[in-house]
């Protein structure tokens, strides 16, 4: 018996696919709006059974399908994010600033809840037009309707990723890797499966008017993560400190990419610790404490990097 209705901006990404499948297991009917089907529909399609899953497709732009899309639904979850900007069209601002303001607008007129996955640490950065962006979508959706619930979630981490698998793409190809700021930029990372929990939670439970920070149960740095990613894959790098003047060198020469490394507003982002800021409560506060580590989450997926691919698993080691 289906429950509700529930319509997700954004569903192709690495947490979408986790939310879609965590859904239907629960007899909800999902609503997955993507930009692009042709590119994105098959994928979709594998992630729920046949009845508890439409896919749509609709541009961000497009205001009359989109209020048409929230008052067919009973709760809307936005995805959309972007890392680096492509154009005039994909914007930060417009993104993720116009974008969420246009869905809590018409979540309030049409009487919908409303959840918004922002971002962790955005308020000191505010030299980055990626954090600014962030910050004032915020802004406008508490403005717009103030019962929505914002979660403001760390780097979010899984095999679907493109944090800890491009990470060991790169480790696993060059005999040294920069670090910049030193590597002492603090993250707390958090499972894909342990943000989830949080969303579900605060969906079932109806908590509103909530900005709640979403974090794993560790505080690693740069250079940590890089250290630990490296011992998992069996591969020896130098990690070398890289100076600011040539670390913005390196980001003007990746933004240049198609699908850029780093770029330099990322670079910027990476001044500052991305770690609870005790402003606003936390998925432990809430009842939901996350339980994943990450050496031994990554440890489950990190065979594709390995020399040998899953025979380097412990499944195959000699008796």
């Amino acid at each position: 018996m289906i429950r509700k209705k529930v319509l997700i901006f954004g569903a192709s990404g690495q947490i979408g696919k986790y939310c879609i499948r965590r859904l239907v297991k629960n007899n909800f009917r999902v609503v997955a709006v993507t930009r692009n089907t042709h590119q994105k529909g098959y994928i979709l399609k594998t992630q729920a059974p046949i009845g508890f899953i439409d896919i749509v497709e609709a541009q961000i732009d497009d205001d009359v399908k989109i209020k048409r899309l929230i008052s067919e639904n009973d709760i809307c979850i936005n995805l959309v994010g972007i890392l680096y900007e492509k154009g005039k069209k994909s914007t930060f601002k417009k993104v993720h600033t116009h974008f969420p303001e246009k869905i809590s607008k018409f979540c309030k007129e049409e009487k919908k809840n409303f959840i918004h996955i922002s971002a962790l640490a955005l308020e000191k950065a505010k030299d980055s037009k990626y954090a600014i962006s962030k910050i004032e979508g915020e802004k406008k959706i508490r403005e717009n309707l103030p019962e929505a619930t914002i979660l403001k979630p760390s780097i979010v981490y899984s095999v679907d990723d493109n944090f800890t698998t491009r990470f060991m793409s790169i480790l696993g190809l060059i005999p040294f890797f920069p670090l910049y700021y030193s590597g002492k930029t603090k993250f707390m990372p958090i499972h894909c499966t342990d943000l989830i929990d949080i969303i579900f939670y605060v969906m079932t439970k109806k908590i509103n008017s909530q900005i709640i920070e979403c974090v794993g149960p560790e505080i690693i740095s740069l250079e940590q993560i890089l250290k630990k990613l490296l011992n998992l894959i069996d591969k020896k790098r130098v990690l070398i400190p890289l100076p600011l003047f040539f670390a913005n060198l390196s980001a003007q020469f990746f933004q240049l990419m198609p699908k850029p490394l780093l770029t330099q507003d990322q670079l910027r982002l990476l001044k500052y610790d991305n770690i609870l800021s005790g402003k606003y409560k936390s998925n432990s506060e809430i009842g939901i404490p996350s339980k994943r580590i990450f050496d031994q989450e990554v440890k489950k997926y990190c065979y594709m990097w390995k020399e040998g691919g899953e025979f380097n698993t412990s499944k195959y080691d000699p008796q």
